[in-house]
């Protein structure tokens, strides 16, 4: 039962960070970067979104991925626990097509598949 609750804080980590990029992602696509001419204006948009409730709750997730992190980190090696963190790129991929309606290709989905695959020949070598 521990070993269980234990990868719950790496799926927590994945779970965080891509929850985070999602919410990045809807905020900022209603937004152009192209409407503001300068670098200097860029900059300053850039800074302003960072009070928009939305992103400080991204950064929050953010931090949670980070905090889940480190409780994972203490109990697995790096080199076992962290080839789950690919599946956040497995979860970018789903959602961005779902939710953002992006492209689907097999080259990606076979990419996602080769992930998975990945992630299980490298659990089952420790």
């Amino acid at each position: 039962m521990q070993f269980v609750i234990n990868h719950i804080y790496i799926f927590m980590t994945v779970i965080f960070a891509v929850c985070s990029q999602l919410v990045i992602k809807w905020k900022m696509s209603t937004f152009s970067f192209s409407s503001h001419e300068t670098i200097i204006d860029k900059f300053y948009f850039a800074v302003s979104m960072l009070i928009n409730p939305y992103i400080i709750l991204s950064l929050v997730f953010t931090l949670f991925s980070g905090l889940s992190w480190m409780i994972a980190m203490t109990k697995f090696d790096i080199s076992y626990a962290y080839p789950y963190v690919s599946l956040g790129f497995l979860l970018i991929f789903i959602f961005s097509v779902l939710l953002f309606n992006e492209p689907f290709s097999w080259n990606k989905f076979v990419g996602a598949l080769i992930i998975v695959l990945g992630i299980i020949v490298s659990s089952k070598s420790s």
